[in-house]
């Protein structure tokens, strides 16, 4: 790895978000505003990705943008495949999914964690799984999270304990 890529990984793993949208597209990734991004795994190719805008990408996720072609070079020496990637505006990719070369994922879906993204996600869905496959509509999720939704306190000692109390049922946090 040579020193200018070390240092960007350094910058995507430790900087604040501003350096990392800074680094991203200095690489060649095309980002919009607003997002979010929690990763380094931007694959070889960086500048065949584009994220649009509010978009939040987890820890661990991996953008591959090559398929394998290795078993044919013997055949056919300079064989190569890649395809872009998009992320279209008001997206979240959960933690360690993958998205393989040619995906394109809708505007406003979600896409759960630890899958495995291998053809394009419809707008306004929810996938999951491997490969990715459609689970939820984000009508049906937005109603399931706001079902379950919990009141959390902004301060920290406070979020905690409503936390404990009401996972364990704990007022004190002692088990």
């Amino acid at each position: 790895m040579n020193i200018t890529r070390l240092l960007q990984k350094l910058k995507l793993r430790y900087g604040r978000q501003e350096t990392v949208i800074r680094t991203l597209r200095e690489m060649g990734v095309r980002i919009g505003a607003r997002c979010r991004v929690y990763t380094t795994n931007f694959g070889s190719e960086p500048w065949l990705i584009r994220i649009g805008d509010h978009v939040c990408i987890s820890n661990d996720v991996t953008f591959v943008n090559h398929d394998l072609t290795y078993p044919f070079q013997d055949r056919y020496a300079s064989l190569t495949a890649f395809g872009r990637i998009v992320i279209e505006d008001n997206c979240q990719i959960g933690v360690g999914a993958t998205i393989l070369p040619g995906v394109t994922i809708g505007p406003n879906a979600i896409v759960g964690a630890c899958s495995v993204v291998t053809k394009d996600v419809p707008p306004n869905s929810v996938v999951a799984g491997n490969p990715a496959r459609v689970i939820a509509t984000m009508e049906e999720y937005e109603r399931k999270c706001v079902a379950g939704h919990i009141d959390i306190p902004e301060d920290p000692a406070q979020a905690r304990r409503a936390l404990e109390t009401h996972f364990w049922g704990e007022k004190d946090g002692s088990a």
